[in-house]
């Protein structure tokens, strides 16, 4: 039976310290998100209409930050992020307690479950094995620095077909479909012995 965890240590508040991950596309980084810093580029991203469709958080920069002033004045449980490959900012990321999440009431959740969101923003990252790439990353930096997540989760949009399949490639696979409050959603999840 493993040992318990240490006060605090269900939260994702140390995100930033996972140090970096190689990719084929540069070296890949998770920075906390700043608003006073980063609010201009993910409202610009965020009104991009490919992002738009599915993110839905285009308009004035209030429905941004308000979107991200949820997470950073939370619990721990969600925490905002931009991905940088050598150190230019190109993604923004949502890492996530699934489990402690409104998502567990849709799937067969288990303790400690991590979810991941994340948009590429400029239209030239995209198409081009990046988000694939990434998501490896990223998989394998949460699995690292998160001994006891036995898996990731993820729910995009299932007409988001772009995204499953960079998922898939990634080493997700599809668990259900679900019917979320917002969207029917693709339940994709990655195990730790993928």
């Amino acid at each position: 039976m493993p040992a318990p965890e240490p006060a605090g240590s269900e939260l994702l508040d140390a995100v930033h310290r996972w140090g970096p991950a190689a990719t084929p596309h540069g070296e890949f980084r998770l920075l906390p998100v700043v608003l006073e810093r980063d609010l201009a580029l993910l409202v610009r991203w965020m009104n991009d209409p490919v992002t738009a469709e599915f993110w839905e958080l285009d308009g004035p920069a209030e429905r941004t930050a308000e979107h991200l002033r949820a997470q950073l004045d939370g619990d721990g449980r969600s925490v905002p992020c931009l991905g940088t490959l050598d150190g230019r900012p190109m993604s923004y990321w949502e890492i996530y307690r699934a489990d402690l999440d409104p998502l567990a009431r849709h799937y067969p959740a288990r303790p400690h479950d991590t979810g991941v969101h994340l948009l590429l923003g400029a239209a030239a990252d995209r198409g081009r094995g990046t988000g694939t790439a990434l998501l490896r990353a990223v998989a394998e930096l949460v699995l690292e620095h998160r001994p006891r997540c036995g898996r990731l989760v993820a729910e995009p949009d299932i007409r988001n077909v772009r995204s499953i399949a960079a998922f898939h490639r990634a080493g997700f696979r599809t668990l259900q479909e679900s019917e979320l409050p917002d969207k029917r959603a693709a339940l994709v999840v990655r195990d730790r012995d993928s």
